[in-house]
């Protein structure tokens, strides 16, 4: 651990948003702070976990985050600047089928789960049984600051001051910026990841307790708009080398054509990989980004799915 580096530990966690919390710790700009973040199922899953227990996930108690922390000076208008620093994964993680939750939930009504023995360095890719595996990026899902609306808010929806971006890319080196809406700005994190596509399409990622280390400083008076984010690389790099599969959807409505965008690839893995839908599903939404592709030409847009045929060598 580094020398002045504190830690909140598991138990310092929550599962809303309420800028009435007692903080976890306080520090000063400048301070690095070492998060123990529990999974997103608060801990649900287990190596002995089969897909029934999928219906018994309390949503009240999905995804715990770490804290909050009071940043001293923070106040209503500031930019709270976060550099991420290193991941510490667990090892274990899960991935489920939610009934009612997912891009695809009218078509995938039934609960599946899918465990997770992987490296707990990162170094090596994860298997999903004999169809693939899944090159590593650790990152924290749910990142944000306390909202200065009073009262508890739900942790699920992604917000203004952060919450549950799901965003891959905020993984080590990568420097986050947060309006601060409330005295202390109040941070939390959790929700972490080993890996995930960009989209999130079945609701679940490789879903995996780690610790992770933030370092914490302000700007003054410069809060952003909404969150923003400077890389310190390459993004898709882990995942480039043999090039995608890229199915389409196409029309008026965004979100209807990255369902079928999506339905597209799980049709192709299935006929050509021999997957059942359900593993496909699973599968894209562990490595699987959605891009879109064309948003100009009136009435109809483009989004793509990517597959990185990489994990299927």
């Amino acid at each position: 651990m580094a020398m002045g580096q504190r830690t909140i530990h598991s138990a310092n966690c929550h599962c809303g948003w309420d800028n009435s919390l007692p903080p976890a710790m306080t520090i000063a700009p400048g301070e690095t702070v070492r998060f123990e973040c529990r999974d997103a199922g608060y801990g649900h899953f287990g190596p002995a976990s089969v897909d029934a227990d999928v219906r018994a996930l309390d949503f009240a108690r999905v995804n715990p985050v770490a804290g909050p922390v009071f940043v001293d000076g923070a106040e209503p208008g500031d930019c709270l600047k976060v550099t991420i620093g290193n991941f510490e994964p667990s090892g274990f993680g899960w991935t489920a089928i939610i009934p009612g939750f997912g891009l695809l939930a009218d078509q995938f009504s039934e609960p599946r789960l899918h465990l997770w023995e992987y490296d707990s360095r990162a170094a090596r890719p994860a298997m999903f049984g004999r169809h693939a595996r899944i090159p590593l990026k650790p990152f924290a899902g749910t990142i944000g600051v306390a909202p200065a609306q009073p009262g508890l808010h739900s942790i699920v929806p992604p917000r203004r001051v952060g919450g549950n971006l799901d965003i891959r890319d905020l993984s080590a080196g990568t420097v986050l910026y947060l309006p601060v809406e409330v005295r202390g700005a109040l941070f939390s994190v959790g929700d972490t990841h080993a890996a995930q596509g960009d989209g999130e399409i079945c609701g679940t990622a490789i879903e995996s307790a780690m610790d992770a280390t933030f370092t914490f400083d302000l700007i003054k008076r410069k809060a952003p708009p909404m969150p923003r984010f400077t890389t310190p690389g390459p993004v898709t790099r882990h995942l480039d080398g043999s090039g995608y599969e890229v199915t389409t959807g196409v029309g008026p409505d965004l979100m209807e054509a990255a369902r079928n965008a999506v339905s597209g690839m799980i049709d192709l893995l299935a006929s050509t990989r021999g997957m059942a839908p359900e593993e496909a599903y699973m599968l894209c939404s562990v490595c699987g980004d959605l891009r879109i592709s064309e948003i100009v030409d009136a009435p109809n847009w483009v989004v793509s799915f990517y597959f990185p045929r990489i994990v299927l060598e």
